[in-house]
């Protein structure tokens, strides 16, 4: 005679636990078999939960991991202002420009709060998984795209380092003071690297688009998988669209400042 206790959770239960089990890899994902331990499920269990949810929209599948899918996420978003759909509008063809010249992975992102919040991405050819997706939201203290953007923002600094920082992976930058040096460093060359920070295998490189003040608002990178993507060969033509993108935004917020002012005389 089996003794075995048999699980009462309910179905809905079961998915719950499943999703409650994500915890701080919501964005990065993982493995089925972490989910079951997690969960205390079967492995057959925790993935039949896991398709069911995915038929959803609640989770995503990416290579052999899961992560929460879109419909999750969005729950947790606020409304995307006017300004970032201004930013996503006119920037969305310079990252068209970048992936046409480097057929790879790209990002447009800004930062919010101690999260980046990628506003567009275009797959490039070489596929590697990545917690990113466009409407997402990933700490950015170990993203690219969220070093370049917080480099210039003191306040965004202080309030990501009132926690201690997590390890993702063992490149990921957690001694404050390594932190603050790395983010001087980014702010001397206008530029920031994840060397494979919030995942093992994936490498990226950021530049800025700045506004009228010259203050950062919006982010580009381009990423791919370590050992076959070197960001370093992208850095200056990466800047280059940045600078094209930069210009192009202030013409867009003077044309509608003088469209404004017109309205209103």
């Amino acid at each position: 005679m089996s003794s075995e206790i048999p699980d009462k959770r309910s179905a809905i239960d079961k998915a719950m636990d499943v999703l409650n089990a994500f915890g701080d890899q919501a964005y990065t994902g993982i493995g089925v078999t972490e989910i079951a331990r997690r969960t205390g499920l079967p492995k057959s269990t925790a993935f039949r939960v896991l398709a069911s949810l995915q038929s959803n929209g609640a989770v995503e599948r990416v290579g052999d991991h899961y992560r929460l899918g879109k419909m999750i996420q969005d729950l947790a978003n606020t409304d995307e202002s006017d300004f970032q759909q201004t930013l996503r509008d006119v920037l969305t063809p310079f990252l068209a420009d970048l992936y046409s010249r480097t057929k790879q992975t790209v990002h447009l992102a800004v930062l919010d709060g101690k999260d980046v919040v990628y506003l567009n991405k275009l797959y490039g050819h070489m596929h590697v998984r990545s917690p990113s997706r466009i409407g997402g939201r990933v700490p950015a203290y170990c993203t690219a795209v969220g070093k370049v953007l917080l480099a210039h923002d003191s306040q965004a600094i202080e309030e990501v380092l009132t926690q201690p920082l997590r390890a993702w992976t063992p490149n990921t930058i957690v001694d404050p003071e390594s932190f603050r040096a790395e983010l001087a460093q980014v702010r001397a060359e206008n530029l920031a690297y994840d060397r494979a920070e919030i995942l093992r295998t994936l490498n990226c490189v950021a530049a800025p688009i700045l506004d009228r003040n010259r203050r950062p608002v919006a982010a580009l990178s381009v990423s791919g998988p370590v050992g076959r993507f070197i960001p370093q060969n992208h850095a200056t033509m990466l800047r280059q669209v940045c600078f094209e993108a930069t210009r192009a935004l202030a013409a867009t917020m003077n044309a509608q400042e003088r469209s404004a002012s017109r309205s209103t005389q």
